[in-house]
């Protein structure tokens, strides 16, 4: 069986990692990168990834041109985390007869933000005869696959809280401004606000997945806006230096609601300085269930491992927008990728 041919669509902080966890693998093969980004677009692959030999691929923008060229088998696809700017990136990919798994966080449950859009994706892939998946730590993982696998031993289930603290002063400076860290309160409300900072995406996908797996009908599910954390001393980050009563990052949380009565609640907590890092699951039920991690599973690793990971997976799918939920088990892919694929690769 020839290698699986994988294209990276997007090679920012996120997609260099992948890249270079993707080249330590067997019986997978990078063919060609995408990329808009002056610094990269024209430049060899193993430059951009900070090697000191080239690849022999040219990171390209235009994705027509290396669709066309290498005949891929995947797209690994990780630029934005919202469908509306992420859907032609994607269309472009199942158009030509490409499978998809990309980190975008609304492309991890689509249905909840953009059902229209979903919709498209998923009659695109299975006109095309092939597969898309957006999977990820947060959305992907935490807060609704593993969730999702510890209701299996439940006999009822009343009520699911899922917690998650990081400590943002050890992750990529590139997550620390998305939180906000550094700025004034008044500013870090004023960019949320005009959307120039995102904080976290995911909490209403995640709620949205954990429901549809359970078959639960939620009433409504709340949102709330992101709230900072604010230092009481000097802290410190990777180059971001807070001083006191700024925002060392934020907190935001969400329900799902059955009438007034909540049966899901998310709790997620990014910010410099945390004290103790953890994954908490609680299922109130029968029998009830409280699983905590310690500490938290490092989103960036963690995300590069399952789009990884997910390759085989989303190759052996049947045609179509599918979600993990929708998948079978997840689990490491340790040995040659090649022995994961039930069919060969295109």
């Amino acid at each position: 069986m020839e290698k699986i041919r994988t294209v990276l669509y997007g090679v920012g902080a996120v997609g260099t990692s992948i890249a270079k966890f993707l080249l330590e693998k067997e019986g997978v093969e990078v063919v060609g990168a995408i990329d808009v980004a002056e610094d990269k677009v024209g430049k060899d692959l193993g430059e951009v990834l900070g090697f000191r030999k080239r690849l022999g691929i040219v990171v390209s923008s235009d994705p027509d041109a290396v669709f066309s060229k290498v005949k891929a088998d995947i797209v690994v696809h990780a630029t934005t985390s919202f469908l509306k700017e992420v859907y032609p990136q994607i269309a472009k990919a199942l158009e030509h007869g490409v499978n998809v798994v990309s980190t975008c966080e609304e492309l991890v449950y689509p249905y909840a933000a953009k059902p229209e859009l979903a919709e498209k994706l998923d009659r695109l892939a299975k006109q095309h005869g092939v597969t898309v998946l957006g999977t990820g730590i947060n959305p992907g993982f935490i807060m609704d696959t593993l969730v999702i696998a510890l209701t299996s031993v439940c006999q009822k289930i009343e009520k699911i809280s899922v917690v998650r603290i990081l400590n943002a002063a050890t992750r990529r400076v590139q997550f620390q401004r998305k939180i906000g860290a550094g700025l004034p309160v008044n500013e870090f409300r004023d960019r949320i606000e005009r959307k120039i900072i995102t904080a976290h995406v995911g909490l209403e996908q995640s709620i949205f997945m954990i429901a549809g797996a359970l078959g639960w009908e939620l009433d409504k599910i709340e949102v709330e806006p992101p709230e900072p954390v604010v230092a009481k001393t000097r802290v410190e980050g990777q180059a971001i230096r807070v001083e006191p009563r700024h925002v060392v990052g934020v907190r935001q949380s969400a329900r799902g609601l059955e009438g007034r009565k909540e049966v899901i609640t998310l709790d997620l907590r990014a910010y410099i300085g945390a004290e103790e890092e953890y994954d908490a699951i609680t299922i109130e039920g029968t029998p009830n269930i409280h699983q905590k991690i310690k500490p938290c599973i490092h989103g960036d690793i963690g995300t590069v491992a399952i789009i990884v990971n997910s390759i085989p997976k989303v190759i052996n799918a049947h045609p179509g927008l599918v979600t993990m939920k929708d998948l079978p088990l997840p689990s490491g892919v340790l040995k040659d990728m090649r022995t994961y694929i039930q069919h060969k690769a295109k």
